[in-house]
């Protein structure tokens, strides 16, 4: 996708005021405004300006947006960094608060800024309550051994307000967070009274942590199940074997069946990600053929064109 230089769609620098911020957009809205404008693409400018002044006017897109920096020109072709948006602290919303927000918005806004990303609506269960402060949420990246074992983590948060001057102001807290073992994707950690604080000496609202989980080298994750794609000779896919295997909790023996196929499936119950029930590990057989690099293994390849009848098309060959 395309980048999008908001503040050059504005007409601001990237140092303006929020006040600046919004003179400009009336100024653009009132002259591209399909009703009245005859400009040429007057739609299509009029919403690339209100797309651009829903970012900007809000301190937490605001600052989001300013730490891609101002390297990405308009046009560039743009990927959002795969952590974008989890060092962030925002106020939650009330349900349906920013619904069709991004209707007619580009995948830029979408992708960055959209209801599928860290910036969407989002509201647990109990958040609201009478007379406490506003809960804020976050994003929780952790690796999945994290979340298979549990464990203790210090997070570093950033949460953006407006200055007496109109200005983006970034504050940081750390704070230590408790990550119980068997957490799934998308769930979420709830601190209690680290949110806003209450007026009236109310008490504050609390912390909502929603929980990523980030892809791994070995493993794919289901829910609680997880699937490693396990290399296997040839060998030992034709007269089974038992071979060492890799699991969260430490490695197996896992016993492979005579005559195992490639992309065959073996379960081994209860080796996902704990809970009740806990998860499964599924073990996919790839076989890997060795190399015909030396005299002696082309000799021993040879060998077996000879002297096994096999033809791996057989069954391409209509009957």
């Amino acid at each position: 996708m395309e980048f999008r230089d908001y503040y050059k769609v504005l007409g601001v620098a990237r140092s303006a005021s929020a006040d600046e911020v919004k003179r400009a957009y009336r100024k653009l809205a009132r002259k591209y405004h399909p009703d009245v404008s005859k400009e040429k693409n007057a739609e299509a400018r009029f919403k690339e300006v209100q797309e651009a002044y829903e970012v900007l006017k809000d301190p937490q897109k605001r600052a989001a947006y300013d730490q891609l920096g101002a390297d990405y020109k308009s046009g560039q072709q743009f990927r959002p960094p795969p952590d974008w948006g989890s060092n962030f602290e925002f106020r939650t919303h009330r349900a349906g608060r920013q619904a069709g927000a991004d209707a007619g918005f580009s995948d830029f806004f979408s992708n960055l800024f959209g209801a599928q990303s860290p910036f969407g609506d989002f509201e647990a269960p109990g958040a609201r309550m009478r007379g406490r402060g506003d809960d804020r949420r976050a994003r929780l990246e952790i690796t999945l051994e994290e979340a298979f074992r549990g464990g203790s983590r210090e997070l570093t948060l950033q949460h953006p307000e407006l200055s007496g001057d109109g200005h983006v102001a970034v504050k940081e807290r750390t704070l230590r967070v408790q990550i119980p073992a068997g957490i799934t994707q998308g769930q979420v950690i709830r601190l209690g009274g680290q949110g806003e604080a209450g007026a009236g000496g109310a008490r504050a609202g609390d912390l909502l942590l929603e929980v990523g989980i980030a892809p791994h080298r070995l493993y794919r994750l289901e829910g609680r199940d997880v699937t490693l794609e396990l290399p296997v000779a040839p060998w030992e896919a034709a007269l089974g074997a038992t071979v060492s295997t890799p699991t969260l909790g430490g490695p197996v023996d896992l016993r492979i069946p005579a005559g195992a196929r490639a992309g065959q499936r073996l379960r081994l119950r209860g080796r996902g990600l704990p809970g009740d029930p806990a998860g499964d590990q599924y073990v996919v057989l790839k076989v890997v053929l060795p190399p015909a690099e030396t005299p002696r293994a082309r000799e021993l390849y040879e060998t077996l064109k000879r002297e096994l009848p096999f033809d791996p098309r057989a069954e391409l060959v209509g009957r």
